[in-house]
């Protein structure tokens, strides 16, 4: 089964768009080895539809109207800098990491990276990204898919430090509170005998 999750996944076109109902290319192919439709990639459309069809031996043709009528052309995100008021919600949106900028600096896209997935263009608050259709796809899907990886390894621990953090502040916030008990204890004591 791992094997033909990885053979479906090769099939991909890693662009890690979402357009499928899943959560990257790997999870559709997963859903596709359990038994899901083929036909849920518009980025890859017919060439990806019938790929998959040759290696589950399915079907393809009650699928390719479909797909012709959904499939989509490669295409990078472009950002017109001057408009652009580094916001970083695209940055924030791009699922392989091809967006370079900071905090109120101007974004660019590394167009060699990107995979025209288009998640950056709805978060824009200036709508200052297009959508440029290419005759063919400027990434390289293997290294795409390295890069998704990347990135979510990277958020999964900047997720898992801020968890920790927050712990060691509770841990914290309870040893002062104990010791404060303590010192005041420990006064009222010294009080207490003082005054007897």
């Amino acid at each position: 089964m791992k094997n033909l999750v990885a053979q479906i996944d090769q099939l991909l076109p890693q662009t890690q768009c979402g357009q499928c109902n899943y959560d990257g290319c790997l999870p559709y192919a997963e859903a596709i080895a359990d038994g899901e439709a083929i036909n849920r990639c518009p980025p890859g459309g017919v060439k990806t539809l019938n790929a998959l069809a040759d290696l589950l031996k399915r079907d393809a043709k009650p699928f390719l109207e479909e797909m012709i009528s959904q499939e989509k052309l490669p295409a990078t995100a472009y950002i017109r800098e001057t408009e652009c008021i580094g916001c970083t919600k695209c940055i924030q949106a791009c699922p392989v990491d091809a967006i370079l900028g900071g905090a109120k600096q101007l974004h660019t896209v590394l167009t060699q990276e990107c995979t025209g997935c288009g998640l950056c263009v709805a978060p824009c608050p200036v709508d200052c990204i297009d959508i440029i259709s290419l005759k063919t796809p400027a990434y390289q899907p293997k290294k795409t898919r390295q890069r998704f990886y990347a990135r979510k390894q990277r958020l999964s621990e900047i997720k898992r430090q801020a968890v920790q953090q927050k712990k060691n502040e509770e841990t914290n916030n309870q040893r002062t509170y104990i010791e404060a008990a303590i010192a005041r204890s420990k006064a009222k004591k010294i009080n207490t005998s003082v005054t007897a």
